[in-house]
């Protein structure tokens, strides 16, 4: 194990602020890329969620029709 040192250099401390701000790049860019994909999916359940809703309402529209074409029968 080396010895740790006890003064640091502008050297030193410049080269860690580098390594510092190359990290937090890689973070940031890791972020950016997550946020990409989630929105990628929720535009997916949108899309799924939109497709649901015409569904219930082209079955409710058919359930209408058919209760109301079988009053209308019942009354001939």
């Amino acid at each position: 194990m080396s010895p740790v040192r006890e003064a640091w250099t502008d050297d030193r401390l410049d080269d860690l602020s580098r390594r510092v701000s190359r990290g937090f790049d890689r973070v940031d860019a890791d972020v950016r890329g997550f946020r990409a994909e989630m929105n990628r999916g929720f535009d997916r359940v949108d899309a799924r969620f939109d497709a649901m809703q015409r569904t219930l309402l082209q079955v409710g529209g058919g359930l209408i029709a058919a209760i109301v074409a079988s009053a209308i029968a019942s009354q001939l």
